[in-house]
């Protein structure tokens, strides 16, 4: 039996340079082309005036006495100058802090004081969210030495510092970074406890980003639509590194998601590719005017972040012209893709699987309790080993040793298949498995089979707490515009003949939206204990 096991191909050798260092070279392969597009104001770069710019950040920051592997946090919502601090740090050594922009006052005092942040570049504010009022707040809590706001004359007056700054201070600064330095620190939202500071060097995203867009065969000629967070890997490294190593333009539909939006940008950009987790795409594609939009110049695109619906992926080809999107699977600790389908495959692997191998990774499937290698068709924890997995939790050895064990193999904590033709599918996490009277039950199954029905938009499937089986399960469904809301007779009714008895959920709950991340990811947790409360089964 051949064993849950594969390692990508190695034919494009890996990037051995620092951002900076990539950067510089697109800017001077591609100076008069366009790099950088923000909607909302309207305002254009093309290579040589983004490079220009991010020099001026690089400059003020090292005017400002950042160190290299000093810590800035970045505090605000997706828009050009995100970008451009994004660079600038990478230019400095400076290891940029990426902050939630959902966060609120005692989840940024913990980030500012676990990462040893000594600067803070923030938005004012944005929707709900004062970030101005937040850090004065926490201002005595945190070690900050200095605030700037964007689009203040703080801002003006930390890029003017630079100017006086010695010509060559900036390439002196920038010779002496190594790709292995860290440069980035994102925090996961764990599920419980506090967020771990995945630490990230330049080799990790700069490559990830680089082959993430070569599998999707992005090139200079290409304009991607980026509608997903920058202060998640999605955004600045699949988004923006993406884009850099290739010359390909980025696009900013708008400071945070908006269907409508994001469409109109995609047919007014001519853009070839557009990013999206399921539920942006679902929201896109279920807009009452979907159809007036002219999406025709699309391609491709990668759809990631959570399970993707197969209704939705079939959509994204026939309706929105992206005959070449890709499924993406990977996590914040590993830069962040480990598979990915390509842009060749048929239907079915881009509906069923989460893609093969990236090249320079492997993978393997082992049995969560042994550690063995299954062998393929068998599920276990996917495991995954490579140039991009991080280099550790900011300042947390325990922590890492958790997640990373002495062979170098990161614990996804997923649950997945390897197929005989080396794709994989994750059929759930660890912790979502749910246990029914000794049955071992997948979450994903269920919800990929009421998906199919045709009133339903979106469904989430959760255990609850069962005297009898230990535990049962509960659907959260969201019915499409008109229908008629499901409940555990009519789930039956359709499930009859179809899944086994136990695999048919005992409770349904329609609801209007699921509890997520900002990124888009289901909160599980958060609707197993809502579940409990409205079922009364405390």
């Amino acid at each position: 039996m051949t064993p849950s096991y594969a390692a990508g191909e190695t034919d494009s050798p890996l990037l051995e340079e620092t951002i900076g260092a990539n950067l510089d070279r697109t800017v001077a392969a591609h100076p008069d082309r366009e790099a950088l597009v923000e909607v909302a104001t309207g305002r254009r770069w093309t290579w040589a005036e983004l490079g220009r710019d991010v020099d001026r950040v690089a400059r003020a920051l090292i005017a400002a006495g950042m160190r290299p592997g000093d810590r800035v946090g970045v505090w605000a919502p997706n828009c050009a100058e995100w970008t451009l601090v994004q660079y600038g740090t990478a230019k400095a050594g400076v290891v940029l802090v990426n902050v939630n922009p959902s966060y609120r006052t005692h989840e940024f005092a913990f980030v500012a004081n676990q990462s040893g942040m000594r600067m803070l570049i923030a938005a004012e504010s944005f929707k709900t969210s004062d970030y101005r009022g937040m850090v004065e707040e926490t201002r005595e809590q945190t070690a900050l030495e200095r605030v700037v706001y964007l689009g203040t004359p703080g801002w003006d007056e930390l890029l003017a510092s630079g100017e006086a700054l010695a010509d060559d201070t900036l390439a002196e600064r920038t010779a002496g970074l190594s790709p292995t330095d860290p440069i980035n620190i994102q925090y996961t939202s764990g599920t419980t406890g506090f967020p771990k500071g995945a630490t990230l060097s330049h080799r990790n995203i700069l490559n990830n980003g680089y082959f993430v867009t070569e599998t999707i065969n992005l090139t200079h000629e290409d304009r991607l639509c980026i509608p997903v967070p920058f202060y998640h890997c999605f955004g600045m490294v699949m988004g923006n590194l993406g884009c850099t190593t290739h010359g390909a333009t980025m696009v900013i539909p708008a400071p945070g998601f908006d269907p409508e939006v994001t469409l109109r940008t995609v047919q007014d950009e001519r853009c070839t590719a557009v990013y999206g987790v399921p539920t942006m795409f679902i929201a896109m594609q279920s807009h009452p005017e979907f159809d007036s939009f002219d999406l025709s110049t699309l391609r491709t695109g990668i759809m990631a972040g959570s399970p993707c619906p197969v209704e939705v992926m079939k959509r994204c080809v026939d309706d929105m012209h992206m005959a070449e999107v890709s499924i993406a699977y990977g996590m914040t600790e590993t830069s962040p893709v480990s598979t990915q389908t390509r842009a060749d495959d048929d239907l079915e692997r881009r509906t069923a699987t989460i893609g093969r191998v990236h090249p320079h990774v492997e993978v393997k499937v082992v049995d969560p309790v042994s550690g063995e290698t299954v062998p393929r068709g068998q599920t276990g924890e996917l495991c995954t080993r490579g140039y991009s997995v991080m280099l550790g939790y900011w300042d947390e050895p325990e922590k890492t040793a958790e997640a990373i064990d002495d062979e170098g193999w990161m614990h996804t904590g997923d649950l997945a298949v390897m197929r005989e033709d080396g794709y994989c599918t994750i059929v759930g996490r660890i912790k979502d498995m749910v246990i029914r009277g000794g049955e071992n039950i997948y979450p994903r199954e269920i919800e990929e089979f009421l998906y199919t029905h045709p009133d339903v938009e979106d469904v989430q499937v959760v255990g609850v707490p069962d005297e009898r089986y230990g535990e049962e399960l509960c659907a959260w469904i969201r019915m499409r515009p008109g229908a008629t809301a499901l409940d555990p007779a009519g789930v039956r009714e359709f499930a009859a003949g179809k899944l086994a008895h136990y695999k048919i959920p005992r409770y349904v709950l329609a609801v209007e939206e699921f509890p997520m991340t900002v990124t888009g990811k289901i909160r599980k947790v958060e609707m197993r204990e809502e579940s409990v409360r409205l079922l009364g089964l405390g």
